[in-house]
């Protein structure tokens, strides 16, 4: 038997691992690196910093990323450093208001400037959104099978594609607008 070269072994396994097409979100590597652009107000006080600190600590959030969590991301679907629960944001609204919208593990919950609360649930066992207001909660859409959405509107539920037709034929349903074409 002809002895294995050990090394060139190694290299090629490591290589295999590399090139496993597992791409991830690299969320911890991209939180670090976001931080990192914005840690001051300075540019350049931001990219000496970044000289020194990213061989070393953009070396381990990428190592950290790419062989822990970007597997876990893989296997399960979610990247636990990607999930911003519990975080609030102040967001304008097209009517000039703020609205608080905090992320929960499995959609939003927006609380209006009156202080009215609404939140917005991802249906994960069956592809839906579903909007819970007063107690009351009721489905919005949820993906089919086919690539399209069952989408509830005043109207009664409509199957449509997800693109900007699908879009418009939701509005108009929505709006109670119709438009006829004459010729």
């Amino acid at each position: 038997m002809k002895k294995v070269n050990v090394k060139l072994f190694a290299c090629l396994m490591a290589g295999t691992l590399m090139m496993n097409s597992c791409i991830g979100s690299f969320s911890l590597f991209n939180k670090y690196a976001e931080w990192q652009r914005t840690m001051t107000n300075s540019k350049f006080l931001n990219a000496i910093v970044g000289f020194i600190l990213m061989p070393i600590v953009g070396g381990i959030t990428l190592t950290v990323d790419w062989l822990v969590l970007n597997t876990i991301e893989f296997w399960t679907g979610d990247n636990p450093i990607a999930q911003n629960a519990g975080k609030t944001q102040q967001v304008m609204g097209s009517d000039g208001r703020y609205y608080a919208v905090k992320t929960l593990i499995d959609g939003y919950e927006i609380t209006t400037p009156d202080g009215q609360m609404l939140k917005f649930i991802y249906d994960k066992e069956n592809n839906a959104w579903m909007q819970v207001q007063n107690g009351v909660t009721k489905e919005m859409f949820r993906f089919n099978e086919d690539g399209t959405v069952k989408v509830n509107t005043p109207e009664g539920p409509k199957d449509v594609a997800l693109n900007e037709a699908g879009l418009y034929e939701v509005q108009m349903a929505c709006s109670g607008n119709i438009f006829w074409a004459c010729r």
